[in-house]
């Protein structure tokens, strides 16, 4: 296969991420998020649907550059498994109220995500970067969950109990 992206897998992925996506609108950030105790770096609300759109399509993009290529299977497994991930931190952060235990999905999306940009890099270069900004916005994400956790005592008490 030639080092151009197959085009025709791209609505494929896109699809997979939308479905993600979904959950984040579902389970959006509501009375309960908005009374939690935040750092002062926390991006205004605006920035999260703008960031993971952008997001969503870079790793589509991703993913279909490789589809198809040899020696992306091991790329595309991994690629796969941090969707679910993805998914499963609105419903858990958001719909359950669950700070500590929406801590410990992003830390394991985290882990996949960053496997899977060098998985993804080993067979194209230009796919493992597009998967950067994700592994950078998860960053970010992670240190907001791990900070509104530490203020929250609360919460996770109330989590527990």
């Amino acid at each position: 296969m030639s080092p151009r992206m197959e085009w025709s897998f791209f609505p494929v992925y896109l699809a997979s991420c939308t479905a993600a996506a979904m959950t984040g609108a579902w389970f959006a950030p509501d009375g309960w998020y908005r009374a939690l105790a935040k750092p002062r770096w926390t991006p205004p609300d605006w920035v999260f649907p703008v960031v993971w759109t952008t997001v969503y399509i870079l790793i589509a993009l991703a993913a279909a550059r490789v589809a198809g290529k040899p020696g992306s299977a091991f790329a595309l497994a991994l690629w796969a498994v941090q969707m679910p991930l993805n998914a499963l931190w609105s419903p858990v952060f958001f719909g359950l109220h669950r700070i500590g235990q929406g801590l410990g999905v992003i830390v394991a999306l985290w882990a996949v995500v960053a496997w899977c940009l060098v998985a993804l890099w080993q067979v194209d270069w230009l796919a493992g970067l597009l998967f950067v900004p994700y592994l950078v916005w998860l960053t970010i994400a992670a240190a907001l969950n791990f900070a509104i956790w530490r203020a929250n005592p609360g919460e996770r008490m109330a989590a527990t109990g």
